[in-house]
């Protein structure tokens, strides 16, 4: 299967399909960084067992083939540390919604940035996607830095938007259109 060379200096950062065969690696993943994972994101909590590990994967295989999702997986030094999704895909409404998640030991190198600017060049070059979203809860600052760096315009805050570990959280919608996007590269 592909892969795609983050750069960056870290010669050893890709970016590729993370598929239900990973289940094992992503389980073991995610049990290594659950906590940080955790603290703004449901992620963690939907890869509880193996097994969940394998439907989660699946669930976003299943999109994949329907065209309302994907995947990818960010491998540094041959080990998964996080990844990148489209959370969100409709090719026909012009519209997706891109996420992420890092495990704490891969934080600071700019691995989530470079990958998210992959999907959204193939959002917009290839998919004609107009409007690329970003949703993030308003505590976690380094997914709002990341927004940023990407040139997504804050767009407002859905107050107390959604319950999370027991407490109410805004969430923040970011976003970037594609006259943006392509005047910024």
């Amino acid at each position: 299967m592909f892969a795609i060379h983050l750069g960056g200096g870290d010669e050893n950062a890709v970016l590729r399909p993370l598929e239900p065969w990973h289940a094992e690696e992503y389980f073991a993943h995610i049990e290594r960084g659950r906590e940080y994972i955790g603290r703004f994101i449901g992620l963690a909590a939907a890869a509880e067992d193996l097994d969940a590990a394998r439907a989660f994967l699946q669930s976003y295989a299943d999109k994949q083939a329907a065209d309302a999702g994907r995947i990818y997986g960010i491998w540094l030094d041959g080990t998964l540390v996080g990844g990148v999704l489209f959370r969100l895909f409709d090719a026909k409404a012009g519209t997706c919604e891109v996420g992420c998640w890092l495990e704490q030991s891969a934080v600071g190198r700019g691995l989530v940035t470079r990958a998210a600017r992959v999907l959204i060049d193939w959002a917009v070059d290839e998919r004609g996607i107009r409007r690329v979203e970003w949703l993030v809860a308003s505590g976690n600052t380094a997914s709002i830095n990341v927004a940023k760096r990407l040139g997504m315009t804050r767009d407002g805050v859905r107050r107390e938007a959604y319950e999370y570990r027991g407490a109410r959280h805004d969430q923040e919608i970011w976003s970037v259109l594609a006259p943006e996007w392509r005047e910024s590269r």
